[in-house]
């Protein structure tokens, strides 16, 4: 059964049964997809899907869903510094839907397109019991910028952009109906419900050429890591988690770990990248300018294991994250 396959488990399967493409310029596995159209370019295809009853948390519009559809594709893309251009979606709508709904779903997919410079150019549409939208995205950037998973190299500084958590404890609040202050909520649930790629952060640290190795945080900081590793057969030693302060608070005022809501949440659409240590000012300076903050949280091992320091020594990193069939 596919509840005991869990996702992960059924993407292998499915791409053993694949023909592999002759110079395919990304391996399987990687946030994206490539085909190389010579002259030194990529077009980089990306799709992903959103499903109503799995990613779609109370509170949350219809608008703002179709929107978090398009968020997810970019993200991917920024990870591998690649510019979108055009998207297509397909929906599936429960037959009772309405026009205004059907219109909301328009409009969140106008949103999303345009605040990253893109555009919803077709797609298709279907009956279903649950929600879908699904979402294809195109984009292109020049074959030597593509950043890939597996260029980490031992001796690389590890760092994120942003900080972690916020997305775990604003869907805690959202499922749970949890009472909140104010200043701590709304940041909290806004995460959640409106989400950001960082797509002018992932160009600008391809173009830098600091970054060896990239991937967008959905599902979760912890499981971003391990992928990282194993594309790369490297190790790493994470010494600090960027935790902002209302997780913290919320952490507190619920009994909760702030270092858990950090790891294991997921959905923050943040950039994990190792960069060369050469070049580490370059690669801050290159996400300054958008007022983003390139947080260092360790260094890249030549041993194929990931290690948390904690006040209570150095232990290995539990690796979970989101997996669907399975969480």
């Amino acid at each position: 059964m596919v509840s005991e396959l869990g996702e992960r488990r059924i993407i292998e399967i499915l791409l053993e049964s694949l023909d592999v493409m002759p110079s395919m310029t990304v391996p399987f596995g990687d946030d994206a997809s490539a085909v190389d159209l010579g002259r030194e370019r990529l077009a980089v295809i990306k799709t992903d899907m959103l499903v109503g009853k799995t990613d779609v948390p109370p509170g949350m519009s219809l608008r703002q869903a179709a929107r978090k559809a398009v968020v997810m594709n970019i993200s991917d893309l920024a990870a591998k510094g690649a510019k979108p251009v055009a998207l297509l979606s397909s929906l599936a709508l429960p037959r009772g839907f309405k026009e205004d709904e059907v219109r909301e779903i328009g409009l969140g997919l106008n949103d999303g397109a345009r605040e990253y410079e893109a555009y919803i150019m077709g797609g298709d549409t279907n009956e279903a019991s649950d929600l879908i939208i699904s979402c294809s995205v195109l984009g292109f950037c020049d074959k030597a910028l593509f950043v890939k998973r597996s260029g980490a190299k031992p001796g690389d500084i590890v760092a994120v952009t942003g900080s972690f958590g916020k997305t775990a404890s604003g869907l805690k609040i959202l499922v749970e109906k949890l009472l909140v202050p104010i200043e701590t909520r709304d940041p909290l649930i806004q995460a959640v419900l409106m989400p950001k790629a960082r797509l002018k952060e992932g160009l600008a640290l391809a173009q830098s050429g600091a970054v060896t190795s990239s991937i967008d945080s959905s599902d979760g900081l912890a499981w971003s890591l391990y992928e990282l590793s194993k594309a790369s057969n490297v190790g790493f030693l994470i010494e600090d988690i960027p935790i902002p302060w209302e997780v913290e608070r919320f952490a507190e005022n619920h009994n909760l770990d702030p270092v858990e809501l950090g790891l294991y949440g997921g959905e923050e659409y943040e950039l994990v990248v190792t960069v060369r240590p050469d070049l580490w000012n370059a690669a801050r300076k290159a996400v300054g300018k958008f007022g983003t903050q390139l947080n260092k949280i360790g260094r890249v091992m030549e041993d194929r294991e990931i290690l948390l320091e904690t006040e209570k020594g150095t232990i290995p990193m539990k690796v979970k994250g989101w997996e669907h069939f399975k969480t």
